[in-house]
């Protein structure tokens, strides 16, 4: 049963939960003691045991039911159906055992119909393109060639069609496929629906915004979901390791004049650390909106760990959109937003809006200021004396511009201009490229 043990394991680490070693031994020692009497405490203490998060939890409880949705069959069933050996040397059946293999259907069938399917490898399948590929597989193992080639030779006489063996063994063939089919995507719901998710999240994330399409945009929220939880967790658990401080020497040394030299109380090093402090500065333009839309998102679903936040839009003039993100759903926020900055853009003019808004207090020696835009200005003035006083203000810079840097300098960009005084300036094309950005970021306050 430990086998069973660390299949399920690796089901719950295909689906992204993230079980140690010693989580799983300490679940093979659990469930020694409790045992696989109860179903209910099987799943309760394999809950308690290797799910740590709601999530994880939620996660735990889907696989269980779909990998213990039966009773597993006894080993003399397993060797009843199908004869002893391996996964290297399974013996496929005759015409007749197949025969009665279909006929049956009860528990022999099942158990032979999985160990061919193990046997074919299909605990490792990742996509649903190869659920057909599996099945072809699971069959061949089982010994369907035997049946397809007496099924042909029958066919190939005269009035066979009408044959009653012969349309019984057609008739079992279906059902042997049909089962064989259930077992695969039983397999692939268990191993490989979350790993296909997974992938196809990598894949969103990693193509250029502009090329997204509607279904995957639709993926997006809860692609920027996990993004956001993925930094969330990567920087607390950073913060924590560096909060555990450096022992102070002198510090203790001084105490422990007080017990004769004896250094009872120790005295540790902290270092503060600022809390993050991000300020938005992004250009809503039809030829920058689409990236826009996925910052921001971003952005204000990590609202826990970076929650002084301040965001502003502009084209032809900039506004403060803050209050009109946290109040609305986000769609209809970014209509608005859309709606309220429209116009020819005009970065000088935005950079000058800024100002006259309450600039100490928005911006001061712990700001980040994130600028997200092309940098083409319509050929207005740039106003790099305001761009200079913001970067001497503030903590750091940060430029991502969608366009090609081959593009960059060229006609009415002024992103040359301006990059003296980033701290950095980067092309960003896919939501990978906003998340290493905002993960960049956070690290200069860990």
């Amino acid at each position: 049963m430990e086998r069973v043990l660390a299949a399920f394991v690796r089901a719950l680490r295909a689906a992204g939960s993230p079980v140690s070693t010693s989580e799983t031994i300490d679940a093979v020692k659990a469930v020694a003691f409790v045992g696989y009497g109860d179903r209910q405490v099987l799943k309760d203490t394999l809950g308690a045991v290797l799910a740590k998060s709601e999530t994880e939890k939620q996660t735990h409880d889907a696989l269980f039911e779909l990998y213990f949705n039966r009773d597993v069959p006894p080993p003399e069933a397993l060797t009843e159906a199908a004869g002893e050996g391996n996964s290297d040397d399974f013996d496929d059946l005759d015409v007749e055992s197949l025969m009665n293999l279909a006929a049956n259907g009860g528990q022999n069938a099942a158990a032979a119909i999985e160990r061919a399917a193990a046997a074919a490898g299909a605990e490792s399948i990742r996509f649903a393109t190869q659920v057909p590929h599996f099945v072809r597989r699971t069959l061949q193992l089982l010994g369907i060639d035997h049946l397809d080639q007496r099924i042909l030779e029958r066919l190939q006489q005269a009035g066979a069609e009408d044959d009653r063996q012969t349309q019984a063994m057609m008739a079992a063939r279906d059902r042997l496929q049909r089962r064989a089919r259930e077992q695969v995507q039983r397999y692939f719901e268990i191993y490989g629906k979350s790993a296909t998710e997974n992938f196809m999240n990598d894949v969103v994330a990693n193509r250029a915004i502009e090329k997204l399409s509607e279904h995957d945009e639709a993926r997006m929220h809860t692609l920027v979901a996990r993004l956001a939880k993925r930094l969330a967790d990567k920087h607390a658990r950073r913060r924590r390791l560096k909060n555990r401080g450096m022992l102070d020497i002198r510090k203790t040394i001084r105490r422990a004049t007080a017990h004769d030299g004896v250094p009872f109380d120790l005295a540790w090093k902290f270092k503060k650390k600022d809390r993050p402090k991000i300020v938005v500065l992004c250009d809503v333009s039809g030829s920058v909106a689409r990236y826009v839309t996925f910052l921001l998102m971003l952005l204000y679903a990590l609202h826990e760990k970076v929650a002084d936040l301040r965001a502003f839009a502009f084209s032809a003039h900039l506004a403060d959109v803050d209050e009109t993100l946290r109040n609305n759903e986000f769609e209809t926020a970014m209509t608005q937003i859309l709606r309220t900055v429209a116009g020819t853009t005009d970065y000088g003019k935005a950079l000058s809006d800024l100002m006259e808004t309450d600039f100490e207090g928005v911006i001061d020696r712990r700001t980040t200021v994130l600028v997200l835009g092309d940098a083409r200005s319509n050929y207005g003035n740039p106003r790099l004396d305001l761009f200079r006083e913001i970067a001497d203000r503030s903590k750091r810079i940060v430029w991502l511009n969608p366009e090609l840097p081959a593009l960059w300098g060229f006609g009415d960009s002024c992103v040359y201009q301006y990059k003296p005084f980033c701290t950095t300036l980067t092309h960003c094309a896919t939501v990978a490229d906003i998340e290493r950005a905002i993960d960049d970021i956070l690290k200069a306050y860990d």
